[in-house]
């Protein structure tokens, strides 16, 4: 049984549990969709930005940042275009994703950043783009300090 969602106040901190793809520790500033990303022709895999034209987060970075999003979309080279951000060093700190997939299990092995899914409760309902988060895969959790109200 999932728990229901808490309003929370700016600074207040939020911890979520779910299931490491990839162990290890990362945090940084969250970058959310609810969209689906492409890896071939949906990123910039030098620059680590999205350039699907019709996505929501076009132009914006995801590089260093902790991404929160469905799951990929797309061919299997998905998987090949996030390798290449972390050979380029512009890779997430860390993946959070809702829906579990080979291609997206693969992404994030190859990614090699802090993955996680399965979560005990509703990620999107918690986290918003700009919020602090601590990813924590060894422990199974993801510490949200909230940047500001949520509605």
């Amino acid at each position: 049984m999932r728990s229901q969602p808490v309003e929370a106040q700016a600074g207040q901190t939020i911890v979520i549990k779910g299931r490491a793809v990839v162990k290890g520790r990362a945090y940084g500033e969250a970058l959310v969709t609810r969209e689906t990303i492409s890896g071939w022709g949906g990123i910039n895999e030098r620059e680590g930005t999205v350039i699907e034209r019709r996505h929501e987060l076009v132009g914006q970075s995801f590089a260093g940042k902790v991404l929160l999003f469905p799951g990929a979309k797309g061919s299997s080279g998905w998987s090949a275009f996030f390798h290449m951000t972390r050979l380029n060093g512009v890779s997430p700190a860390a993946m959070l994703f809702t829906r579990m997939t080979t291609k997206m299990a693969l992404g994030a092995v190859v990614t090699r950043v802090p993955s996680m899914t399965d979560f005990e409760q509703d990620p999107f309902e918690h986290i918003s783009t700009g919020d602090w988060v601590e990813v924590d895969a060894d422990a199974g959790e993801v510490r949200i300090t909230k940047s500001r109200q949520t509605d």
